[in-house]
């Protein structure tokens, strides 16, 4: 199986360390533009681009990045309820298009109650999941010239639409292809019957065997199939021990009112998903590997995804194949700081998991790696 390896666009903030501001940096232009042109001269596949109002917003950030990128896909994320079927469908259809076919869709269904109300959307769980499959099947036919000249029909229990249609047609037939994540039974259900690639958090290998046979069961009743992505931090070292170290000091500046803090608002969210993140470690520092090399560390704090596979290259490329055995052919990664790590990460995983290379490889002169003494070439590593 080949894999596809993505990196992730910090649009919310970076640092060095969780919770503090020592050795945060500064979201502007120029940052995330860096991070983008790395990813994509590494080699990476694609980007996420998170979404809420702790972010940037995800399409203007996308956006800006199309013309200093050459392959780089973008996950971008479409909010069911929070925008019309119609404008969603003219915004990928346009970014499809200017990027030349380099739009992946991340339909983004849960979240805080709060925040989404806070926003103008007062639908509650099942709601939301109702709302986000009339919506997609509107996007779906809209994209894809269902209807004809006349354009696409639909009405459903929450959208209606008549003459449903675009006239710049995306780059990508039918449509970007549709990912979705979440743990619910409603969101397994709308998976397995609308969407192309399902992604998961990262939980240890056997809840995630189970979630995929059971969204493959559900798709075969559709006569469909869907492919599986995973969604995960990295803290990766030559050797496992200054992994092990890293991860330590990632957190060294939370302390319990902190950490009590965030669980608190994770409590209050209706995300299936988040309750299953924060049950890995119930907001305890001494119970964080929750699998042999995941740890729950970043969940500690963090929202969403909250795992990282920690250490040495050959052990963080082992447990990547035992996700991809299972099925998995998306690994979306993330590490702090975002554009050390993008590096790192390149450098000591992609040999061994026979992706891309790094730019300098790729030279036709030139050294690769620093000249000594003014004329001694380094020698290549073995």
């Amino acid at each position: 199986m080949s894999l596809n390896v993505f990196w992730f666009i910090p649009t919310h903030g970076d640092s060095r360390y969780l919770g503090t501001s020592k050795g945060a940096r500064a979201v502007d232009a120029d940052y995330l533009k860096q991070v983008a042109v790395a990813a994509d001269s590494l080699g990476y596949d694609g980007v996420l681009l998170p979404t809420g109002r702790s972010c940037e917003d995800p399409w203007i950030v996308a956006s800006s990045l199309i013309n200093v990128t050459k392959k780089l896909k973008f996950l971008v994320a479409v909010r069911p309820g929070l925008s019309t079927p119609g404008l969603a469908v003219r915004m990928a259809s346009t970014f499809d298009r200017l990027s030349n076919g380099r739009l992946l869709i991340n339909v983004v269904t849960g979240g805080d109650p709060q925040e989404l109300e806070a926003d103008g959307l007062f639908a509650d769980h099942a709601e939301r999941y109702e709302i986000s499959g009339e919506f997609i099947r509107i996007w779906r036919g809209a994209l894809a010239g269902e209807g004809g000249e006349a354009g696409f029909h639909f009405e459903g229990k929450h959208l209606q639409v008549k003459g449903a249609k675009t006239l710049y047609p995306p780059v990508q037939k039918p449509y970007p292809p549709l990912y979705f994540g979440g743990s619910s039974e409603a969101a397994h259900a709308l998976a397995a019957e609308q969407m192309d690639v399902y992604l998961t958090w990262g939980e240890p290998p056997a809840a995630v065997a189970e979630k995929i046979a059971d969204i493959r069961a559900r798709a075969a009743r559709h006569g469909r199939t869907v492919r599986f992505g995973i969604r995960l931090h990295v803290i990766v070292r030559e050797t496992n021990e200054a992994a092990w170290r890293a991860a330590d000091e990632l957190i060294s500046h939370l302390d319990d009112e902190v950490i009590a803090k965030a669980q608190s608002v994770f409590a209050r969210m209706d995300s299936e998903g988040q309750r299953r993140m924060a049950a890995l470690h119930g907001g305890r520092r001494d119970k964080l590997e929750v699998s042999p090399n995941l740890w729950a560390g970043v969940g500690l704090v963090r929202g969403g995804a909250g795992t990282a596979l920690v250490g040495d290259p050959e052990t963080v490329a082992e447990r990547i194949r035992e996700y991809a055995a299972l099925g998995i052919e998306t690994f979306i990664f993330s590490g702090y700081p975002h554009l050390e790590e993008s590096y790192r990460f390149a450098e000591l995983l992609f040999p061994l998991l026979g992706k891309g290379g790094h730019a300098g490889e790729q030279s036709l002169s030139g050294p690769f790696g620093e000249v000594m003494a003014t004329e001694l070439l380094p020698r290549r590593a073995a």
